[in-house]
């Protein structure tokens, strides 16, 4: 006697060896013997073999015409004998009834399964719906076939090549396009980046990393609605009597948030300006412009380009342009000239002339701190300086290094700026003067949007110069003594705090004023750049309510304590920070890869940083390079570049040697461990959301990918 069941739906047949009541003991055609409970015994039968039963019964199986089946299967519930016995004959034997078995088994959109070989026939209307899906799925099946043979073989689809950013970055590992790809890269065994660009998915490098971006942070698209116009402010604004402001930005800074004024040098007593434009007097909370504010959250920078947080009308009817009286909040310090001491504040809401719009890139060679020093030690006059408003920058330039001092006390360190600032300027590719036009480009950040094929030039720019460090230490005491002021009436900002300046200790945006470390002060906002983040645009809100309400401003102020909105702010602007920041990180790194192609660089002098990371000194890039693995932190080298990828942005290098005196190099040189962890992710490889592991499940790890 031999016993076909049923074990978790598969099906096995062999000879039964003993049979209880509730089991029986079957021995299989291996040898193997189990135990099967009664219920999962479907059909009991002497002849063929079980194997024979099992081949014949499939093959018959595939015999059976399903919709036939339905036609004659019973409306109530049913056995697979009953149904043998309708399709087949009245006699159907084992083998037919095996047959009926499987082929119902296999067949659940016909046949719902109620167990123990029982099942009913399904509604006709689920069955045609079932058959839809049959066919849909097949048909995808073999769309997804010729999709993938046509990008292993040369050419993208346009169905792909439109959903190129979502396969890649943000997939629906379902979608037909994202298959076709997953499975072109299995057959050709070549990462899913080299393969689209090869079928021409991908139509440069630097369109690719541009549209990516816009597809993950913009997939609306950048241009802002229409009928936003700059809003009037309601409150008449008395002109800064005496005041004649001047600021300090490069050449392609349109968004010009911040302007410096000194009044009564040689008094004994200065009075020092610090003026931020206005749009939030304009601008109210909750409407059209505060909303785009909140969803923009802050202008993207890229060299070349930029994409405002608030559109060009606005701007220009807020930012500080030499030559008009423009709205501001100002912030006034009182400070001794000769111990530099700050005595008092003032916040004012007011209207401040702007004589000058000072610029880094023409001023940074002639403000030196030589010329400074000797305009405020008398023996350089002012008009023999070469630059303008050279007694009030000789002064700003004395107060910032006492501020800045102040500050290192608190820090118990010195800040230290070891490392340049890069600017970057494009100009087209075939221009025959296209190197001095990107250094001379002194308008907007570019006419047009980057192709990717202009001509970059890179110019270091030291960090710390006087120009830098009196803008610096401006804001700083502006941000600090605002956090400070709304605390005391009870009025709740953004916040940037550190607990400590010990290794991993980051730091953090949150509605309290706590100090922060890395500065050196008790608090600190971001309020000096209303136009270009929505953080300071929200914390400006508040120092006006406190300007125009004092100690009732807590009660009136747009923002109360313990606000839900606030908080939704801080977290929604952390993560789009960190977006742009990564972008721009990401776009200036392929900038400086064209630049070694452009100018045929194949050697770079760098310093070791750890585990084989170094940086160039001349150029602001990290990367690895083989060989450097154990020297240590500090030491300077010479690198071979052996290929640069402007896809993924890795840049491959071998050592040529040290360039410097391992003997007076230290292996324990200060070194930022977080700066470090920073570097080392963003040389490496370009990581995609696209899985193309062997077993063909969606996987939600990341995959890297490279072309090498």
């Amino acid at each position: 006697m031999y016993a076909l069941f049923d074990d978790a739906g598969r099906f096995h047949a062999g000879r039964v060896l003993s049979d209880a009541e509730t089991s029986l003991q079957i021995e299989l055609e291996s040898g193997k013997r189990v135990k099967v409970k009664a219920a999962n015994v479907m059909l009991r039968f002497d002849k063929p073999a079980p194997a024979e039963l099992i081949a014949r019964a499939q093959a018959l199986a595939g015999e059976i015409d399903l919709d036939l089946a339905w036609e004659f299967a019973p409306e109530a519930d049913f056995g697979f004998a009953e149904l043998a016995r309708e399709y087949f004959e009245p006699g159907a034997g084992p083998e037919q009834q095996a047959a009926a078995l499987f082929r119902l088994f296999e067949a659940p959109h016909y046949f719902r399964r109620l167990g123990r070989g029982q099942f009913r026939k399904a509604p006709e209307e689920t069955v045609k719906a079932a058959l839809l899906a049959i066919e849909r799925k097949r048909r995808q099946a073999e769309q997804i076939e010729a999709w993938a043979a046509e990008i292993a073989a040369g050419h993208c689809p346009e169905p792909v090549r439109e959903q190129l950013y979502r396969i890649l970055f943000k997939p629906d590992k379902n979608a037909s396009e994202y298959r076709a790809v997953v499975e072109a890269t299995k057959r050709t065994h070549r990462a899913p980046l080299e393969l689209l660009k090869a079928a021409g998915a991908i139509e440069s490098p630097y369109q690719f990393h541009w549209r990516r971006f816009l597809f993950e942070a913009f997939p609306r698209g950048t241009a802002f609605p229409p009928k936003l116009e700059a809003p009037r402010i309601a409150e008449p604004l008395l002109l800064a009597e005496g005041v004649q402001a001047f600021s300090i930005d490069d050449s392609a800074t349109t968004e010009i948030d911040d302007a410096l004024s000194v009044r009564g040098l040689g008094t004994g007593t200065v009075t020092y300006g610090i003026h931020i434009a206005a749009p939030g007097l304009a601008i109210t909370p909750d409407s059209a412009l505060d909303k785009l504010a909140r969803e923009r959250l802050s202008t993207v920078y890229m060299p070349g380009w930029k994409i405002t947080m608030l559109p060009a009308d606005v701007v220009q009817a807020f930012t500080l342009v030499e030559g008009r009286e423009c709205p501001a909040v100002s912030l006034y310090a009182t400070v001794d000239e000769a111990t530099l001491e700050v005595r008092a504040f003032e916040t004012r809401l007011e209207r401040v002339a702007i004589a000058a719009n000072l610029r880094h890139d023409k001023l940074d060679a002639r403000v030196t701190e030589e010329a400074l020093a000797a305009v405020s030690a008398g023996t350089l006059a002012s008009a023999e300086a070469g630059f303008p408003f050279a007694g009030e920058l000789a002064f700003g330039w004395r107060l910032a290094q006492a501020l800045k001092a102040a500050r290192e006390v608190v820090r118990g360190k010195p800040e230290t700026f070891n490392r340049p600032d890069y600017s970057f300027r494009l100009a087209a590719a075939d221009s025959a003067a296209a190197a001095d036009q990107a250094t001379d480009q002194a308008t907007d950040e570019a006419a047009s949007e980057p192709t990717g094929n202009e001509r970059v030039v890179i110019t270091p720019r030291r960090r710390g110069a006087p120009l830098d460090l009196i803008v610096a230490e401006a804001m700083i005491l502006a941000n600090s003594h605002w956090g400070g002021w709304l605390a005391e009436h009870g009025v709740p900002g953004i916040y940037r705090s550190q607990a400590s300046l010990a290794p991993g200790i980051k730091v953090r945006m949150g509605s309290k004023p706590l100090p922060h470390a890395g500065m050196g002060v008790p608090h600190y906002t971001w309020a000096t750049s209303p136009l270009r983040r929505c953080v300071d645009l929200v914390n400006q809100w508040q120092i006006i309510a406190v300007a125009r309400q004092g100690r009732m401003a807590a009660l009136v102020a747009p923002f109360k304590p313990r606000d839900a909105a606030l908080f939704a702010l801080i977290s929604a602007y952390e993560a789009a920070h960190a977006a742009y920041h990564d972008f721009q990180n990401g776009i200036e790194r392929f900038w400086t890869l064209r630049w070694l192609q452009q100018n045929g660089v194949t050697e770079l002098d760098c310093a070791v940083m750890k585990d084989g990371l170094v940086r160039a000194e001349t150029l602001p890039l990290v990367f690895r390079a083989l060989g450097a693995e154990a020297l240590p932190r500090g030491a300077r080298v010479r690198v071979k570049i052996t290929g640069t990828d402007l896809l993924t942005l890795d840049l491959h290098a071998s050592l040529l040697g040290r360039i410097d005196d391992p003997a007076t190099t230290a292996d324990d040189a200060p070194v930022d461990e977080a700066e470090i962890e920073e570097a080392a992710e963003s040389a490496g490889p370009l990581t995609l959301a696209i899985d193309v592991s062997g077993d063909g499940e969606a996987s939600n790890e990341a995959a890297t990918a490279s072309s090498n």
